[in-house]
C-alpha cells in the first residue's frame, strides 16, 4: 500500500464523519417522526374536546396527548379547524338503520332524543365549539360542513314525522323540534354548576340524569301526541 493510501486510511479512521456514508436527504411530506396513525391523532383530539373548553384544544396540546410532533397532526389534517371538524364528524356518525320503514316513529323519536343527550354529554362544550368557531370560520368549506351536520339532524326529525304521517304525532316543524331538544340538553350539560346548586344534597348524578331524560321524553311525546 502506498504512503498516500495509508495516510488517507489513517485520516478516515480518525474522523468518523469522513468514514460514515452520506445521509440520504428525506423527501418532503410525511414527518420523519411518524409512529402514530391518523386514527390515534383523532382519538387524542376527541379526548381533549370531551374534557376541555374549545380554546384550550390546540394542535400542540393534541400532539402532546398523542405523543407526536405537531407536524404530524398538520400532515394529517392541515389545520386545527379541519381536525376539530373531523372529530365532530366522527362523533355524529350513526350506523344506517337496517330498514327505516320498519322502525316505529315513536320509538325512533325516543331514540333520537336520547341520542341528543348522549352527544351533548360526550362533550359538554361541543355546541359552543360549533357556534363560536366552526360557524364563524373563515373557510367556506368548514362553514358549509358545519351547516350540513345540523341540517342532517333536522332531516332526521323530518323523516320521523313523515313516517308517522300525522297518525299519532302532530306534524310540527322539525327545525323547532331540533332547536328545542338541543337547547334543553345543552343547558342541562353545560349548566351543571348552576343545576348542582339546585338539586338536593346527596343526589346521585346518574339517577338524576336518567330522571331528567325520562322527563324530557315524556314532555316531548305528550306535547307531540295527537289528542
Amino acid at each position: 500500500m502506498s504512503e498516500g493510501a495509508k495516510g488517507r486510511r489513517r485520516k478516515a479512521s480518525e474522523d468518523p464523519a469522513a468514514a460514515a456514508p452520506a445521509a440520504k436527504k428525506r423527501a418532503q411530506g410525511r414527518p420523519a417522526t411518524e409512529v402514530v396513525g391518523r386514527d390515534a391523532v383523532l382519538a387524542a383530539a376527541r379526548k381533549q374536546i370531551q374534557e376541555l373548553p374549545p380554546a384550550r384544544v390546540t394542535i400542540s396540546s393534541i400532539a402532546r396527548e398523542a405523543g407526536v410532533d405537531p407536524a404530524l397532526v398538520r400532515y394529517y389534517f392541515g389545520n386545527r379547524e379541519k381536525l376539530l371538524l373531523a372529530v365532530i364528524d366522527e362523533m355524529t356518525m350513526e350506523p344506517p338503520a337496517e330498514n327505516p320503514a320498519t322502525i316505529d316513529p315513536i320509538d325512533a323519536l325516543v331514540e333520537r332524543i336520547r341520542s341528543g343527550l348522549r352527544f351533548t354529554r360526550s362533550a359538554k362544550n361541543m355546541h359552543r365549539l360549533m357556534i363560536d368557531e366552526l360557524a364563524h370560520s373563515a373557510s367556506p368549506e368548514i362553514r358549509a360542513r358545519q351547516a350540513e351536520l345540523n341540517q342532517a339532524a333536522v332531516a332526521a326529525y323530518a323523516r320521523i314525522m313523515a313516517r308517522d304521517g300525522g297518525e299519532r304525532l302532530k306534524q310540527v316543524d322539525p327545525l323547532f323540534l331540533f332547536i328545542a331538544i338541543v337547547g334543553v340538553f345543552d343547558f342541562f350539560v353545560s349548566g351543571q354548576p348552576v343545576i348542582g346548586n339546585l338539586v338536593p344534597e346527596g343526589t346521585d348524578p346518574d339517577e338524576f340524569e336518567r330522571k331528567f331524560e325520562a322527563f324530557v321524553i315524556d314532555m316531548m311525546l305528550n306535547g307531540l301526541r295527537k289528542r
